[in-house]
């Protein structure tokens, strides 16, 4: 015969609940809510990635040397049914987004995140950028490129090195990614170009017009001596041969008759050497 069944004491339960409870109500929040990088820079938001200012000094006085800050990533949409993890093997990895919504990745130690301003340093803009690591596969940890437009939320954890949590900041607001337009969306109606284009487009287009001119006149001048070619010169050019140009003169016979001895036409008019 068993043991009859006996409700357990309401107290107890209590405790029960309390002991179940009990990391996240030992978990600290801190106030500090991530958001993008103030820095002005080119793609702080693009298709696959979105820069996040490095949470300097946020977990000061909460992280010991041997704790480790996480960046969880989730669907806007699916934050608030996000549980953190007890344990290392509880982290989720990056494609348990496509299935569960989110993940955690960008593990950072504290001392990397030091509470000097960084615009005083020689190194570069601190940042985070999400989604930045195009060559990781199937890494635990991989900061991989996000799959869609979003929206996205983010939050910092700071856990201890068993993976237990000990504090966390406040969710982002939702990150939305920059999306392509299709070819057949773009609209190419002049009308819709803004007065500047319209006015540097029409100074452009004058200028063209006055080149082609200028171009034009200056064939036209190049070439008219072939259309309309000069008056023959006085000299003229043979070959490479330069002449000036004679007339023959006709002697009549009447007045050969009267000529001279020895200006007779045909007569050799040189004196002879013969005796």
């Amino acid at each position: 015969m068993g043991l009859p069944w006996r409700q357990p004491h309401p107290g107890l339960l209590f405790l029960w609940v309390l002991l179940w409870l009990q990391p996240s109500l030992c978990l600290e929040l801190v106030p500090y809510t991530p958001q993008i990088t103030a820095w002005d820079l080119e793609g702080r938001v693009t298709a696959t990635t979105f820069s996040l200012e490095q949470p300097r000094c946020v977990f000061d006085g909460h992280a010991g040397a041997s704790d480790t800050i996480w960046l969880v990533v989730a669907f806007s949409n699916a934050s608030r049914n996000f549980q953190n993890p007890r344990s290392l093997a509880e982290i989720p990895a990056s494609p348990q987004l496509l299935t569960d919504g989110h993940y955690m990745t960008l593990p950072l130690s504290p001392d990397r995140l030091p509470c000097e301003d960084p615009r005083g340093g020689s190194g570069g803009v601190p940042l985070l950028r999400v989604g930045n690591d195009f060559s990781c596969q199937q890494e635990p940890y991989c900061n991989a490129p996000l799959p869609g437009p979003g929206p996205y939320s983010v939050k910092f954890l700071l856990m201890d090195v068993t993976g237990f949590p000990k504090a966390e900041s406040k969710w982002s607001d939702a990150i939305t990614l920059c999306q392509g337009k299709a070819p057949g969306s773009i609209d190419t109606w002049p009308g819709r170009r803004s007065g500047c284009m319209v006015v540097i487009t029409s100074i452009l287009s004058c200028l063209a017009g006055l080149l082609l001119l200028a171009f034009l006149a200056a064939s036209t001048m190049r070439f008219s001596s072939l259309w309309w070619p000069e008056e023959v010169p006085e000299q003229l050019r043979i070959g490479s041969f330069m002449g000036k140009r004679y007339m023959t003169h006709h002697i009549p016979p009447s007045e050969a008759a009267t000529l001279p001895v020895g200006c007779e036409p045909g007569l050799d008019p040189l004196p002879s050497l013969s005796p």
